[in-house]
């Protein structure tokens, strides 16, 4: 990532009819990755942020702006990926703070991703290269999902929720919402996960998580604290 002062106006510069702009939001490291998973349906044109050190500089090549771009480029769709093991359970608000229509939020599947056609997903979803997501699963509104996790079928994951690069989901799995599962987690088949929970890195889930907000770790996976803590 590389990044410099600019001084460049917010003005919409009109891309190819049948490629929609596109704004991220916000300037961090989920953003980036998505420039990998554009395909030819959305062009960048710059990202969105709060952080008045970041507004006004080039990242990645694309301008950041302040929340000004969301009304100025009116016909951009948007791509909102807050959210870390910290600050997950506050992607809900984060995202609704745009004020935007769920119409207008964008869904990148990464062109190495590959997707069942029968399965579901929702609107503002990520999913990132070498992903697989199997025959019926469903992929609920603002998911992301890292590099190369597996989602098999019948599995649900809930709104709001991060699957980690590396993630083994197997079939007839509920995730809830609002929940970050680590990189390199396993779960196993016809469990559960309550909301707002926090799976660790490399966990193995083979029981269901029936209490919200939890962190579990471990081979088997363990309560380590019975209330995240953002």
């Amino acid at each position: 990532m590389s990044s410099s002062t600019s001084s460049a106006p917010c003005t919409p510069v009109a891309g190819p009819p049948d490629v929609h702009d596109l704004l991220l939001f916000p300037c961090n490291g989920n953003a980036v990755e998505a420039l990998d998973c554009l395909g030819g349906d959305f062009r960048a044109v710059g990202f969105i942020d709060d952080d008045p050190k970041k507004v006004g500089t080039i990242v990645s090549g694309l301008p950041v702006w302040d929340r000004r771009a969301v009304s100025d480029f009116p016909f951009a769709r948007i791509l909102a990926v807050p959210g870390s093991p910290r600050s997950f359970t506050r992607r809900m608000e984060h995202i609704a703070s745009l004020g935007i229509a769920r119409e207008r939020f964008a869904t990148l599947v990464h062109p190495r991703a590959v997707v069942s056609s029968n399965a579901s997903i929702g609107a503002n979803v990520l999913v990132m290269a070498g992903t697989v997501i199997t025959s019926n699963a469903r992929i609920e509104d603002h998911v992301l999902v890292l590099p190369n996790s597996v989602i098999h079928h019948d599995s649900r994951i809930g709104s709001y929720t991060i699957l980690g690069a590396g993630v083994l989901v197997a079939g007839h799995v509920d995730i809830g919402d609002r929940c970050y599962v680590g990189s390199g987690a396993r779960l196993r088949d016809n469990i559960s996960v309550a909301a707002e929970t926090l799976i660790g890195l490399g966990t193995t889930v083979v029981r269901s998580i029936d209490e919200p907000g939890g962190v579990w770790g471990g081979h088997p996976a363990r309560c380590l604290r019975p209330r995240c803590v953002a």
